[in-house]
């Protein structure tokens, strides 16, 4: 089980939060073909490493917050608060 720390609310059990996928991707325009759309929704980078992603604390604070989490060992450092 990982610990999560938001930085409203700290450490907490990765049950309470929601990921919300990998952060600073590009968004699409408004007007795109089928083929992009999907592309964009199910086509991701799948980097060895460290990767930036958005989570929700969906279980606390509510608020969305960007943390670093390692691909392979999925551990998340703490971050500052």
């Amino acid at each position: 089980m990982l610990t999560i720390t938001c930085p409203t609310c700290g450490p907490r059990d990765e049950t309470e939060f929601v990921n919300g996928g990998e952060s600073r991707r590009t968004r699409l325009p408004l007007a795109v073909s089928d083929t992009e759309w999907a592309d964009y929704l199910f086509f991701h980078d799948n980097p060895r490493g460290p990767l930036r992603e958005r989570w929700l604390h969906e279980f606390g604070c509510r608020r969305w917050f960007e943390a670093v989490r390692d691909t392979v060992t999925h551990a998340i450092p703490d971050m500052p608060a």
